[in-house]
């Protein structure tokens, strides 16, 4: 009999992104042991802020049928009521998904009308956004201040916490996979026969929202000198690039890498995940800055290896040589001897084998045992 209670709060289907796929497979690792109640968003970002498509409807195998989206993010109002609602749920915690400041307020307001007596744990995705911007700090400081408990996935976090409550009551885990994506169980030969490739060729994968500090034109830099080492080589660029897409296809043009570049420039959608990572050797992910990442996580959940750059959560979850690669940032030369140095040396087999055998380490139920933890002091 499920007797303890939790209410979390974040997005879900048919929201779209990381942190929607997260707090879906979350709720569910969850419900195995607690009375869960989940709570989404009626509006998350207004248009004028997030002009990006927020919802996608094409693949429902993140659904959470019980889900009730109830919180306007903007609405003062609305968040008092929606307080109110989880007050009479009685719940012995609440978890809230954080990531970005823009939620503070919402946050703050809801902390406050929910009272002193609901203990309140906050999952930091990242404790301040990748792309700082002026007051994120007082911002994010104004709502962890309240909580209490938090549970972070990379030391980076930990550090950045601390600076703003080094009181806080936490606990650190690793990124869990997201193995969700694999509905078809699709071979290599069968993704590539999808996605038009040749069979024998080598072929890279950089995935996701093309943002800068994501350091993509490290890796456009990068494809002509491994193209020149390896001949026969693809890097497939599978993500919506927005407001950047001229300068990324010049770029693309003036490192002369047409030839060994194919640009997907959409928002790749849950059931066309699979394909992609099936298809790939290895993923390849040359961030600038970063915590940690849930890109990561997918390729492994496809048993990929990976190759990062040396920031943020990034090295806690890779290790270097035996499930992918850790090279400096922006140094396209590094990445491009990273990629040769795989293919020469034949390390796929072995470094899949590694990510296998590394797959309880990165499991939900090892999430949902630092959750018991709070659980047993709420």
């Amino acid at each position: 009999m499920k007797s303890r209670k939790i209410v979390l709060i974040g997005p879900v289907y048919p929201y779209k992104g990381g942190i929607a796929h997260y707090t879906s497979l979350l709720y569910r690792a969850l419900s195995q042991k607690y009375d869960v109640e989940m709570i989404s968003y009626k509006m998350q970002y207004p248009r004028f802020l997030f002009r990006r498509e927020q919802k996608d409807y094409r693949n429902d195998v993140f659904r959470i049928e019980d889900a009730q989206f109830l919180l306007h993010t903007a609405d003062p109002f609305n968040i008092i009521r929606t307080a109110s609602k989880i007050r009479r749920m009685h719940p012995d915690l609440v978890i809230i998904q954080w990531w970005h400041p823009y939620f503070a307020p919402c946050y703050r307001i809801l902390e406050a009308a929910l009272g002193r007596k609901i203990r309140k744990m906050f999952i930091c995705h990242n404790v301040f956004p990748h792309e700082r911007f002026p007051f994120d700090r007082a911002l994010t400081k104004l709502v962890l201040n309240k909580a209490d408990y938090f549970l972070l996935h990379s030391e980076r976090d930990v550090d950045d916490l601390l600076a703003i409550r080094p009181d806080a009551q936490y606990r650190l885990n690793p990124h869990p996979t997201y193995n969700a994506f694999r509905i078809r169980n699709l071979t290599k030969s069968q993704a590539r026969e999808e996605l038009l490739l040749p069979v024998d060729e080598k072929v890279l994968l950089f995935f996701g929202f093309v943002r800068e500090y994501k350091g993509l034109k490290h890796l456009i830099k990068a494809m002509p000198e491994v193209k020149r080492r390896l001949g026969n080589v693809r890097l497939i660029v599978a993500g919506a690039f927005g407001s950047d897409r001229v300068s990324y296809r010049r770029m693309i043009d003036d490192n002369g890498a047409n030839d060994c570049i194919e640009v997907v420039d959409r928002y790749i959608a849950d059931n066309e995940v699979e394909k992609y990572f099936a298809a790939c050797d290895i993923a390849v992910l040359p961030y600038e800055s970063a915590t940690q990442s849930g890109i990561v996580q997918i390729a492994f959940g496809f048993g990929k290896p990976v190759i990062v750059t040396n920031v943020g959560g990034l090295p806690d979850v890779v290790a270097d040589g035996q499930t992918g690669y850790i090279v400096e940032r922006g140094d396209p030369g590094q990445l491009a001897d990273a990629i040769v140095r795989f293919y020469e040396n034949d390390m796929a087999e072995r470094f899949e084998a590694q990510v296998r055998r590394e797959a309880d380490r990165f499991s939900w139920d090892r999430l949902v045992e630092k959750i018991d933890e709070f659980m047993g002091q709420a």
